[in-house]
């Protein structure tokens, strides 16, 4: 069961047919940075999935002039830009839901027994691909300022007609 909350944002569907392969950008953890070589990576995404931590509108906008662009707010987001984002949101990309947090210690719900192909966070700095039950796990490290020895890197998730696949760049 999902936790009922104000701060999760309904599922937001990107209208795109359900029959073909999606690329969908996965970044997080920019801090107000949006680095050259994650626009290039995230260049050919069909949607773009920030998992927290934004920093700045400005980084949205950047973002959203690749692709469209989800959002959820991370714990260091602050200001009346930042409270418009959710804290969690239910993306659907083709006929694949996709649930979106910040920090994945924070997941109060079993995400192969509510049907989610995979979910993706952030939070941590560390990318992390892992498969559980059947759920593709996807942390994309951060794209943001370097932190301590922490990669700095950006995700893709391939959503095809049957698989969803992701792999991490780093910078």
């Amino acid at each position: 069961m999902m936790r009922k909350s104000s701060s999760i944002k309904k599922t937001t569907e990107t209208r795109l047919p359900r029959n073909r392969q999606y690329i969908v950008g996965v970044i997080s953890d920019t801090h107000g940075l949006i680095r050259p070589e994650a626009l290039r990576l995230l260049e050919r995404s069909d949607v773009i999935i920030h998992c927290g931590d934004v920093g700045s509108p400005a980084v949205l906008a950047a973002l959203r002039a690749i692709a469209p662009v989800h959002a959820v707010r991370g714990n260091n987001d602050k200001g009346a830009w930042a409270s418009q984002l959710p804290t969690e949101e239910i993306v659907r990309v083709g006929k694949y839901n996709l649930y979106v947090i910040h920090d994945l210690h924070e997941l109060r719900i079993e995400p192969a027994a509510a049907g989610f192909a995979a979910v993706l966070s952030g939070h941590s700095h560390r990318p992390h691909i892992e498969r559980r039950e059947g759920v593709l796990f996807v942390n994309p490290g951060s794209a943001g300022p370097r932190r301590f020895s922490l990669p700095i890197a950006a995700g893709l998730l391939a959503l095809g007609t049957d698989s969803c696949d992701a792999t991490v760049t780093e910078f």
